[in-house]
């Protein structure tokens, strides 16, 4: 049976006006729901990324008889001649990339003997939740005194076995990033483990059972079966952590401040000492601006891979 003119279909709707009914815009109800979510979002965070962004291109400095000028793009040109930035910026991948890999790996490993029938396992999964729930300065304070040279835990231990009088290890050049490095891993270690153990527990028990009767071992199981349908959670997981080990401040600040001789100066930390030790916040603003892009970039990469993936799939 065939339709004749605007007839609609059997089964389809269609509105006043003759138009097909299809999904139409958000009305006033919805953006009555949005709007108390939305407020704080532009309030707290757009509007300040915005007010960062166009500060970036103007020389305002502390004190309050200081004019603001518009100077263009001279804090970007004075930031591609600044070597100490740009040091600061590779102390600042160094310790992303070491904190998120380590993070990962560590966390790989205890979701899957979390997500194994271990004795006293809802405890152990208690216990291993505890780092994440600690504040980054209280942290940072327990840590200094597990560093402390002359009473600190970790060098009492090592005199103990005989391996030495131990050594300063966040005031030494070659030992204070890798001891930062070793804090952020312990307490970002926690996060990464529930998303992954997440994903360890929505693969179906059936895939495992399969691979086990066709003769597959521990590793090719992992391979095959657990590894793929961990993928989507790990490429975000890691992201977000890599997102949030690159703009970590308060951690590194209450360990070592940036020091000894600068090891340490995230560019978070070095955009800080800019802005309120030298009062330069248009110069500071410029670093901000270069670390939201780096960020961008990451996320686009992030983005463009789970969309490839899903076409692919």
């Amino acid at each position: 049976m065939t339709t004749t003119g605007g007839a609609a279909p059997p089964g389809r709707k269609v509105p006043r006006g003759g138009a097909p009914a299809g999904r139409r815009g958000p009305d006033g109800a919805t953006w009555f729901l949005v709007l108390p979510a939305l407020i704080p979002i532009l309030v707290l965070s757009v509007g300040p990324l915005l007010y960062g962004i166009a500060l970036a291109f103007t020389d305002a400095q502390s004190g309050r008889t200081r004019s603001t000028r518009w100077t263009g793009t001279l804090n970007f040109q004075d930031l591609l001649h600044d070597g100490l930035f740009w040091e600061s910026f590779r102390i600042g991948l160094l310790w992303a990339v070491g904190v998120t890999a380590w993070q990962f790996v560590l966390a790989l490993g205890l979701a899957l003997l979390l997500n194994t029938d271990l004795r006293l396992r809802w405890p152990a999964r208690a216990l291993a939740i505890i780092p994440w729930a600690m504040p980054e300065v209280v942290v940072g304070i327990m840590w200094r005194l597990v560093y402390s040279p002359d009473a600190g835990i970790l060098n009492e231990t090592l005199r103990d076995l005989g391996l030495g009088e131990g050594r300063d290890w966040l005031t030494g050049l070659a030992t204070a990033l890798p001891a930062v490095v070793l804090v952020g891993v312990w307490a970002g270690m926690p996060q990464t483990t529930v998303a992954l153990l997440a994903g360890l527990q929505n693969t179906p028990h059936e895939l495992h059972e399969a691979a086990a009767l066709d003769g597959a071992g521990a590793w090719r199981r992992f391979r095959t079966v657990t590894w793929p349908a961990l993928v989507p959670v790990a490429l975000a997981v890691t992201a977000l952590n890599f997102i949030w080990n690159f703009n970590s401040f308060a951690l590194v600040y209450v360990l070592t401040g940036g020091g000894p001789g600068g090891r340490t100066r995230l560019p978070m930390l070095f955009a800080y000492e800019e802005a309120f030790r030298y009062g330069q916040f248009g110069y500071a603003a410029a670093m901000g601006c270069v670390m939201v892009a780096v960020i961008s970039v990451v996320l686009a990469v992030f983005l463009a891979g789970r969309l490839k993936g899903g076409e692919d799939t």
